[in-house]
């Protein structure tokens, strides 16, 4: 199977969206809550209905970028966020982005969707996507790896040996708030540049 846009395309079409929980994740929302200075510049990889974006605005982020490579979710966004700026919302693959000197990238969901060979591949994006001392954060899913995706599973352990010849690890460990259905199944994470 080729996670292509059609595939995503056909998955929003379908209503096929096992990652959509309706809101930001507790994790993201807790923190999003914490950051301070308003004028990051911010990036979210495969948005999905863009719920983590949409309570960047509402908390006073300007500066946020998303990318994903079905058109619908971005359609989601604009709705939910008419006076945002459609430059920054990037139809395309993500792997393509050529913008850069991201000081935030939130993950969620989105390193989980890609085909497990891409992994390497979304490091070294990241790695060119932040400007120095920027930071990659969000959630990972914790289950076991399969190829009955998406989404793929892993553990902390493998994701320590990929990121860590490139970032600091600053924090990796079991988010103690993820919803229900998540619980026990997530990583938080910072790596910084």
């Amino acid at each position: 199977m080729k996670l292509n846009k059609d595939y995503w395309e056909g998955r929003y079409a379908d209503a096929h969206l096992g990652w959509d929980i309706g809101t930001v994740s507790t994790p993201l929302k807790e923190y999003i809550d914490q950051l301070k200075n308003k004028e990051l510049k911010i990036l979210v990889p495969g948005a999905g209905n863009g719920y983590e974006v949409i309570y960047l605005h509402k908390c006073g982020f300007q500066n946020v970028y998303v990318i994903d490579i079905a058109s619908q979710p971005l359609e989601q966004i604009k709705l939910a966020l008419p006076a945002t700026q459609h430059s920054h919302l990037i139809h395309g693959d993500f792997f393509d982005l050529e913008l850069k000197d991201f000081d935030l990238i939130l993950e969620q969901t989105f390193f989980c969707a890609l085909q497990p060979e891409l992994r390497k591949n979304y490091v070294q994006k990241m790695v060119q996507l932040l400007k120095p001392g920027g930071r990659l954060a969000g959630l990972l899913f914790d289950f076991p790896l399969t190829d009955k995706g998406p989404p793929f599973g892993g553990n902390a352990e493998e994701y320590r040996a990929l990121f860590h010849p490139f970032f600091k690890i600053k924090v990796l460990e079991r988010a103690n708030n993820s919803i229900a259905p998540r619980k026990g199944k997530e990583l938080f994470f910072i790596f910084e540049k």
